[in-house]
């Protein structure tokens, strides 16, 4: 799969999307990406010197040295964080190093609309080490040698620069359209759910779940796969598991999942207990590298095979928001649910 074209290509289709008569009235534009997924560009050719690492793909070879120089517990102290990523990278690859700069999936789509390369934000640098509440990053992650890929960083919504003159007039934007920085995408389903009290929540089910809690406290626990999103003066405590739709994308066609859905019973407890994984490895609310999918025994009927995954699903967010409390974040008091999962009603309901 060649993500970067495919996500130049999907930036550039919603960018037609916006109706004509609006664009001219269009005064910022800021992009969303998946945390974690990280991409290693040539500053001076713009070309990427590493392939695209996914959120959810792991660096296991480069853990234990993040290990040895963060914080116990810190959230970079996991696998599929950036700073993994990126110290693999620096340890395997033997491009030049000099020129290389680190940005992840949302700062490299800004920079297809600004030009400036090694911008990001708070939210989305969270995982490569980056002190939100301290706004720096820490003195252990700067005495590195790697230190001089990492990009600068600034609040989401910080103006970068005004949109690149070719794409202004292949979209007939005012000359005066901003570019800012951006944040990740569960932190924007998060924003667009206008959850503004602490004890709120959202849940997000796409091809993952992720969830996240207004807290007045911040949480940070790499052993669970917990870390805290700054959030102006409030915290977005929560986590993202391996969980989600993509395995019910492996099982069922979308029409299956239509049909099937229309039949289960929200109101039977099913006796199925099972783990959807895509694949092994599982991040939040445990974070285990080595967990195993566990999708057995399957019944004969497809009902309540599904039945039973989106209840699984279910019982893993509430083991989420159970971990949460123990570890101290603000109490729940009320969940929204956001993503491809929240138009099933079988699974709005189980949950």
């Amino acid at each position: 799969m060649d993500w970067v074209h495919s996500w130049k290509k999907t930036l550039f289709l919603l960018l037609e999307d916006i109706p004509v008569h609006l664009r001219p009235r269009i005064a910022s534009i800021s992009t969303d990406g998946t945390s974690a997924t990280t991409i290693i560009i040539d500053s001076t050719t713009g070309e990427p010197l590493w392939r695209p690492v996914l959120y959810n793909e792991s660096c296991p070879d480069a853990l234990p040295v993040v290990k040895s120089i963060a914080p116990a517990n810190h959230t970079v102290c996991s696998a599929s964080s950036t700073l993994c990523k990126l110290v693999s990278w620096w340890n395997s690859d033997d491009s030049k190093k000099e020129s290389a700069v680190l940005m992840h999936q949302a700062d490299w789509l800004s920079w297809l609309l600004h030009g400036k390369l090694g911008v990001s934000d708070y939210n989305n640098a969270l995982k490569v080490g980056y002190d939100p509440e301290l706004e720096s990053y820490p003195p252990w992650l700067l005495s590195q040698p790697y230190s001089q890929v990492l990009p600068s960083v600034e609040a989401p919504g910080t103006s970068t620069g005004y949109l690149k003159e070719d794409v202004r007039t292949q979209f007939g934007f005012p000359k005066d359209c901003v570019v800012c920085t951006g944040t990740t995408d569960s932190i924007a389903a998060f924003l667009a759910a206008r959850a503004t009290q602490t004890g709120k929540a959202v849940t997000s089910l796409g091809s993952t779940l992720a969830i996240k809690l207004l807290s007045t406290s911040r949480i940070e626990d790499a052993r669970f796969g917990v870390y805290s999103h700054r959030l102006d003066d409030k915290w977005l405590v929560g986590g993202a598991s391996n969980t989600g739709g993509a395995v019910l994308r492996q099982l069922f066609t979308d029409e299956q999942l239509v049909k099937l859905s229309e039949q289960i019973n929200p109101m039977e407890v099913s006796p199925l207990d099972y783990y959807p994984l895509q694949a092994v490895g599982e991040r939040f609310p445990v974070a285990d590298p080595k967990m195993v999918p566990r999708l057995h025994p399957r019944p004969e009927s497809d009902v309540e095979y599904l039945h039973g995954i989106l209840e699984s699903i279910a019982r893993i967010e509430a083991k989420a928001y159970s971990l949460l409390k123990d570890l101290g974040a603000t109490q729940v008091e009320e969940v929204f649910t956001a993503g491809g999962g929240s138009k099933n009603e079988k699974w709005t309901e189980d949950t």
